[in-house]
């Protein structure tokens, strides 16, 4: 009644001021919650790096950081993930930005004039692999395209990502990485140029590697995250993709078993039943 439980806890923390927001494990709604009264535009989810982008209107800037950063700093510490502000503006800047430079790797890459390269942009391709693997009729129906463009486009994006391909085998036999880590699903030449740098350069090797020497961590002190990289930080790859291409490398130098392995997976399954 007329918050007569939280004014015992104040009075008991001598006056500090307490904020209520509800709970809920929908992580962008509780980012929304924490950081009022300042309103939020838009939020965007980073699992990997648990870390939130959150666009405010440019009016609200200072009331969503705080003075000194207060309010971010708590509403980071109560969630446990790290947060960016952003205003709209700046947002505005960073997408055209990104526009930018997405056009500008089309030309080089495709060898066309700008204009092709802005309606691929605009269409919302982003990386020259999208182009390359994506069904022909999703290029094809681009206004001012037809199928010979579109397949034209495709087969320059091949050839280019093929061309790429080579020059990562080229300096992954330099490093001295050995041709069997190909056997494991999901690595491909330029990660393999990346575990040479690192002297991973066998499947034994590679097996003897963790998840976290692979997509890097996070670790929390004093209300703040600090993320470590890993090899493949260049590199879309989950923790759950690198676990897997792990166990593929233990089962093939005998550090584990076929059965041993489906055994793991069957308790792990039942734990998330649980």
């Amino acid at each position: 009644m007329r918050g007569s439980r939280v004014q015992a806890v104040v009075g008991e923390l001598q006056g500090e001021k307490i904020d209520i927001i509800p709970w809920t494990d929908n992580i962008a709604d509780l980012v929304v919650s924490a950081l009022q009264p300042a309103d939020v535009a838009k939020v965007v989810l980073d699992e990997q790096a648990e870390r939130i982008e959150v666009v405010v209107p440019d009016e609200q800037l200072s009331l969503a950081i705080g003075r000194r950063g207060q309010n971010v700093r708590l509403a980071s510490q109560l969630i446990g993930w790290d947060i960016d502000i952003l205003t709209e503006q700046e947002e505005s800047e960073r997408r055209q930005k990104e526009f930018s430079e997405r056009s500008a790797l089309f030309i080089e890459a495709l060898d066309v004039d700008e204009m092709v390269a802005q309606l691929l942009a605009s269409e919302g391709f982003s990386t020259v692999e999208e182009l390359a693997y994506i069904e022909l009729n999703e290029i094809a129906t681009i206004e001012g395209f037809d199928e010979e463009t579109a397949t034209e486009i495709q087969n320059r994006a091949i050839e280019y990502l093929a061309a790429i391909d080579r020059a990562h085998d080229d300096e992954r036999k330099k490093l001295g990485v050995k041709d069997e880590l190909f056997d494991i699903t999901g690595l491909n030449a330029a990660m393999l140029v990346a575990l040479g740098k690192e002297d991973i350069k066998t499947v034994e090797d590679f097996a003897g590697c963790a998840a976290d020497d692979l997509v890097g961590w996070s670790e929390r002190k004093d209300g703040e995250t600090k993320r470590f990289d890993g090899t493949f930080k260049d590199f879309p790859i989950s923790r759950e993709e690198a676990e897997d291409m792990i166990m593929q490398a233990r089962l093939q130098v005998g550090w584990i078993t076929a059965e041993e392995l489906a055994g793991e997976e069957g308790e792990a399954s039942q734990e998330e039943a649980v």
